[in-house]
């Protein structure tokens, strides 16, 4: 005997049984009972004769009326049946229940005292333990016990109907689990057991729980039929159903196979995919299931034009420019999902929502034509921020920022800058246009009056500047980031003559043309866990102080990210720079290289390594070296950095990496859902006199 079950959404639907043989059943004519003898008629036989005796006369004229329904009865009523029925006997009367039922005032209720022991009248009187059997093979055992309604109960119940009914409860969830690995045939059955207290008392208190399941054996796919319009390539859908014979018929591999079907289908062309119901018929002789997946495919298609509509941020012209397809593209849902994180990416929108339209015009390649349908519910443009931090040498720093993102459509923004702090204060105004005609194109230009007082120089500086950039932002990182642009200064700042040992003021004009190219392969922006980062900027510059004295800026910065375990990173990052071209002298100190501080060498203040004037203040080189190594454990939303700096500062234009001074400390990390709160202290390692015993930096975001 062969038996197939029809198992619908990996279920058992229905049964078939096929025998081999049919089964006949003939049914044989009995032979006729013994014949009584002709003398004597059978009590219960009435005879043709006496039959026909009793049938009532035909009149014969058709028209008469019919005879009355009781002279026809007492025509045909047997003589001896009798006129009168017999007596009915009464049945006899209680007498008690005859009474009448005593007034509701006067019944008199006495409660049942039932004897319990004094522990059983808290809650959670019943106590249990749970036993279960038979998973061991299965690989199902930890996930029962996830999803156990008698664990889930610890061990306490109200009444041992309860947990009666938690066991129940367990048994069909254990025949849930095991029809999901694939073992059709599988039983559980749940039983309650009680055994003596440890006093020796009633046991309602001592239940055990036992859960026995016995899985059978595991059904795999048989055949694999996948019924589906033709499709291009031929072999599209099949051969992104990653299932084969012999699998096993786990509810988990096939559900995720079918979704890899939904998730390829429109990364090739098929917006409109629908799988429809699996049906899996069982073989309980050979233990397998044969595989059935109807696929409505829909038309394959391309790209058309853009339409939007709801509450703009802007038009779909300017959508057209974000997306990274063209009308006759293939559709693929991968860049459709692009456009819609790149418009969420503009933080203009509450909501948006991007889905293909099917219009029915045919293309000449034979696709069928798709519009894509942008639904925007635009949101406040305006934006206010900020963020603030403490680093010895730098003191306060506090920024705010008011920024509206569209005020000139479509992205165009205004932005106002204002900067407070014990040694840095300055005000700027910003025009920004983003996805400027291309996507991911920035263009920025800024005008700002700034005033630093710190030990390496005192300077106001007013500032004109452009740029034309592609940038991360923390919604939509980048690999590749890069800018260009310009710089105009006239900054008026405090230098010292080291001939003579006097500082005096003097005046700078300044033109710069800064480049920067980044390759960013980390995980996170603020908080990266592994891949690494490379940084490199060059500013060919111009300084205009007496006379003209050209030179060049630039520097190159790696880090890196190597996650060791899920709670512990350890990062590292070094940094070179070089001025070359003109002296130390010629270049307006605001300009010169320097190192120490929160972002550099740890443990020192802010620019305080490298040369230094009769004052001990530094006076800053042309060349940098930098290192740091981190270990960022994490536990929770918090974390501890125990970290190494290393660094100096070189007059000459090359690097000499001699004379490196080190820094080492701890630092303390919340993690918040925009970034770590970063808290660490620092000294210096073979301290010099005038430096700070302990270096303190406050923060948002990781060091690097």
């Amino acid at each position: 005997m062969r038996v197939k079950t029809a198992v619908k959404g990996l279920y058992i639907a229905s049964a078939v049984c096929t025998f081999p043989h049919a089964i006949s059943a003939q049914v044989s004519q009995q032979a006729p009972a013994a014949t009584a003898p002709a003398s004597e008629t059978p009590p219960d036989i009435i005879d043709d004769k006496s039959f026909e005796a009793q049938l009532p006369q035909v009149d014969e004229d058709p028209n008469a009326p019919l005879t009355s329904i009781e002279t026809f009865m007492d025509q045909s009523a047997p003589a001896e049946r009798a006129t009168e029925l017999p007596p009915v006997t009464p049945t006899p009367v209680d007498t008690e229940l005859a009474q009448p039922l005593a007034p509701l005032e006067g019944f008199d209720v006495v409660p049942v005292t039932v004897a319990a022991d004094a522990a059983t009248d808290t809650p959670s009187s019943v106590r249990y333990s749970v036993a279960v059997e038979g998973f061991e093979n299965t690989g199902l055992a930890d996930e029962f016990k996830a999803l156990s309604a008698l664990e889930d109960g610890n061990g306490k119940a109200d009444t041992a109907a309860m947990v009666q009914a938690r066991a129940r409860e367990d048994e069909a969830l254990a025949l849930r689990l095991l029809r999901s690995a694939g073992y059709y045939d599988g039983t559980a059955l749940s039983s309650l057991e009680q055994s003596a207290s440890a006093d020796g008392g009633p046991a309602n208190r001592a239940l055990k729980a036992v859960v026995t399941v016995v899985p059978g054996k595991q059904y795999t796919l048989g055949e694999i039929v996948i019924t589906a319009q033709p499709t291009t390539p031929p072999n599209l859908i099949r051969d992104n159903l990653p299932l084969k014979t012999g699998d096993p018929i786990e509810t988990v591999r096939v559900e995720a196979a079918e979704a890899n079907v939904s998730l390829t289908l429109p990364q090739n062309g098929y917006p409109f995919v629908k799988l429809g119901e699996r049906d899996i018929v069982l073989d309980g002789v050979t233990l397998t299931g044969d595989y059935t997946l109807p696929v409505d495919t829909g038309p394959r298609s391309t790209f058309r034009t853009i339409t939007t509509s709801g509450k703009q941020a802007f038009d779909a012209e300017h959508i057209g420019v974000i997306a990274r397809f063209d009308q006759g593209d293939l559709y693929d849902s991968r860049k459709v999902d692009d456009l819609r994180r790149a418009l969420v990416a503009t933080s203009l929108f509450s909501s948006v929502s991007v889905e293909p339209v099917r219009t029915g015009q045919i293309a000449p390649d034979g696709t069928e034509y798709v519009d894509m349908q942008v639904e925007q519910d635009a949101g406040p443009a305006r934006t206010l921020a900020g963020d603030a931090g403490y680093g010895t040498g730098q003191g306060f720093r506090a920024e705010a920022s008011w920024t509206h993102r569209n005020l000139f459509p479509p992205e165009g923004a205004l932005i106002g800058n204002v900067i407070a702090g014990t040694q840095e204060q300055g005000v700027s105004g910003t025009f920004r246009r983003s996805n400027a005609g291309r996507r991911d194109r920035t263009v920025q230009a800024s005008i700002g009056i700034n005033r630093q007082d710190y030990a390496a120089y005192e300077a106001f500086t007013a500032t004109v500047a452009g740029s034309i950039s592609r940038v991360s932002t923390p919604i939509f990182q980048k690999r590749w980031t890069w800018s260009y642009g310009f710089e105009i200064l006239a900054s008026n700042e405090t230098t010292l003559n080291l001939d003579t040992g006097d500082s005096k003021r003097l005046t700078y004009f300044i033109g710069a043309l800064p480049g920067q190219l980044g390759y960013d392969r980390s995980d996170d922006l603020l908080n990266p866990t592994k891949g690494f980062r490379v940084n490199l900027r060059i500013s060919p510059e111009a300084s205009l102080q007496g006379g003209v004295s050209p030179y060049a800026r630039a520097s190159l910065d790696v880090s890196g990210y190597y996650p060791v375990s899920d709670s512990l990173v350890i990062a590292g990052r070094t940094r070179v720079g070089t001025i070359a071209g003109a002296a130390r002298d010629d270049i307006a100190p605001s300009r010169r290289l320097y190192a120490g501080g929160g972002g550099s060498v740890r443990g020192f203040g802010f620019q305080q390594l490298g040369p230094k004037d009769a004052n001990n203040d530094p006076i800053g080189g042309r060349s940098v070296n930098e290192f740091a190594l981190e270990a960022r454990y994490r536990f929770g939303n918090f974390g501890i950095v125990p970290f190494v700096d290393a660094g100096q500062v070189y007059e000459g234009s090359t690097p000499s990496f001699s004379n490196i001074r080190f820094g080492a400390g701890i630092g303390g990390r919340f993690y918040t859902n925009f970034g770590p709160f970063r808290a660490d202290i620092a000294m210096p390692l073979n301290r010099q006199p005038g430096e700070s015993k302990v270096a303190i930096y406050i923060g948002i975001g990781q060091a690097f």
